[in-house]
């Protein structure tokens, strides 16, 4: 049964909401994410688990509208679907995403009985919520609690021993305390228990020292990675960003300038003595060894900057009489050869296949230029002058466990490749960028990303974007990168510990419920 909901019930999950949004990017302003939970937790104090979901849900709509409002964007003017259905299917993707934002106050008004209770419970909850977004039905994690800190160092370094999850567990850890502080303070119930000083005391001294073992842990760890990184061999690398817009960037008419364009600025690149030169994803906007006149146009620019190249197009492949489409990266040898290629592993749901298209068969794809796609193997590395490098094509950077098998079969250096023009100038962009800061903290690699339209640019094992190039111009960046080995706790384990950890915590009171529960029907 759902409670009557007070205005500023309503009023506290909507502003919940607004804060998650503005502390991502663009707006990008971090620090409100350690304050963001609170008026949602102080809207469901006293409510019932399913008043408690529908007061998640809105703040989750008004988060997910914010955050997600570029899919619409991208749909309409790339898709060429009327706005009135984009809108439409922007409002169904951001109720999908809401739905979790709205788990977490449910599971936090059922388990969380006593004040402590929510200290101890409400960052696991949100922890396996998060754990569940990055799998479940294929998988979205976009812009995790964890990421509205990728630009705060010491914060993110214990990222290479839990992942992104632990970040979003201390933030709402910080929530909590912060909640029951402000209770205490205005003599105000947790469910139906008195929020006393003696519990918020405990909880305060409880997260400083969390706060300082984080600290620690990252000032030491920045000095550890950055001595590792000084030792370590290095390789010049350089990205190009060709600037192509979206709409012509598929147009036959425009294909040749576009590799007119790439081999122009490669050859600036080759000029800074570049030892491998990296092009975004479909920078060649053709079939690579299909259109002869095109690759030869290529393959003769690679010749002349006399050095190695990685370049994403779409490739095509005939097995058994049947065509396969593979979104590709080719490592190219000086001499104009290829020396092996990486095929993308998680496609893009209506974007590069069409997920149960037997059952919506007239559901069609954004990339109206390739037919569905074929994913490659996963954990996959390209291997350049005996050095395996892992390959994340677009997307792929927001999968934490990507990233972990290449650095697992030995990846020294992580390379992302995308073509986010889709995005236009909105917030998208950025946001992508910002996630893939973390992949470099989890594994402790060098990563090097290349951009159609940026954000191109360098960050290094410790997060610090040493490069980044701005939106919607050509760019030719270049810098040392150090090859790195061995391998992270995160790299190892991935989730696994932290979930297990949480599973444990939000089962224990299940558990002792259920004994209570028996004990009091044995005695009557």
């Amino acid at each position: 049964m759902i409670q009557s909901i007070q205005r500023n019930q309503w009023l506290l999950s909507l502003s919940s909401g607004f804060l998650l949004c503005l502390a991502f990017p663009k707006i990008d302003q971090g620090w409100l994410a350690w304050g963001a939970l609170v008026p949602l937790l102080l809207a469901v104090r006293q409510a019932t688990p399913r008043t408690g979901f529908v007061l998640g849900l809105a703040a989750g709509l008004v988060q997910y509208l914010g955050l997600m409002y570029w899919t619409a964007y991208t749909m309409h003017v790339y898709g060429q679907v009327p706005l009135v259905l984009s809108i439409l299917v922007l409002l169904l993707f951001a109720a999908i995403l809401a739905i979790y934002t709205a788990l977490f106050p449910m599971l936090v008004c059922w388990l969380c009985r006593k004040p402590w209770h929510l200290v101890v419970l409400s960052p696991a909850a949100w922890v396996m919520l998060e754990w569940l977004r990055t799998w479940l039905f294929t998988g979205f994690p976009w812009e995790l609690l964890g990421y509205s800190q990728y630009d705060r160092l010491w914060v993110i370094q214990i990222a290479d021993l839990f992942g992104v999850p632990a970040i979003s567990a201390l933030i709402v850890f910080f929530n909590a305390v912060l909640c029951l502080a402000f209770l205490g303070w205005v003599d105000k119930r947790w469910q139906t228990y008195p929020v006393e000083r003696k519990t918020v005391l405990r909880a305060g001294i409880a997260l400083a020292g969390v706060l300082l073992v984080a600290a620690v842990y990252g000032i030491y760890r920045l000095q550890a990675v950055d001595a590792m990184a000084a030792k370590a061999d290095r390789a010049k690398v350089s990205v190009v960003q060709g600037n192509i817009d979206q709409s012509v960037k598929w147009d036959a008419a425009f294909q040749v300038l576009t590799t007119v364009k790439y081999r122009s600025l490669s050859l600036e690149a080759a000029g800074n003595g570049a030892d491998l030169i990296i092009w975004p994803e479909t920078a060649a906007p053709f079939y690579m060894f299909h259109d002869k006149l095109l690759t030869d146009m290529v393959l003769q620019g690679v010749k002349t900057a006399g050095t190695d190249f990685i370049i994403g197009s779409p490739a095509a492949q005939v097995e058994n009489g049947e065509t396969y489409y593979f979104n590709r990266a080719y490592l190219i040898t000086p001499e104009g050869a290829v020396a092996g290629h990486y095929d993308k592993v998680h496609l893009v749901p209506f974007g590069e296949y069409v997920p149960l298209q037997r059952l919506f068969p007239f559901v069609d794809k954004l990339v109206a230029q390739v037919g569905d796609f074929k994913a490659g193997r996963r954990g996959d590395t390209l291997v350049w002058k005996g050095r395996p490098l892992g390959m994340l094509i677009c997307y792929e950077a927001i999968f934490p466990g990507l990233a972990r098998a290449m650095v697992q079969n030995g990846a020294q250096m992580l390379i992302n490749i995308t073509n986010d023009a889709w995005f236009g100038r909105t917030s998208a962009a950025h946001q992508h960028f910002s996630m893939a800061v973390l992949r470099s903290v989890e594994n402790r690699r060098f990563q090097v990303r290349a951009a159609n339209t940026g954000i191109s640019g360098f960050i290094d094992p410790t997060g610090r974007i040493l490069a980044a190039s701005a939106l919607y111009a050509d760019a030719t960046l270049t810098a040392q990168v150090a090859l790195l080995k061995g391998r992270t706790l995160y790299s190892r384990w991935g989730d696994w510990p932290l979930v297990a950890a949480c599973s444990l915590a939000l089962a224990a009171p299940v558990v002792v419920r259920r004994i209570r529960g028996r004990g009091l029907s044995a005695r009557t």
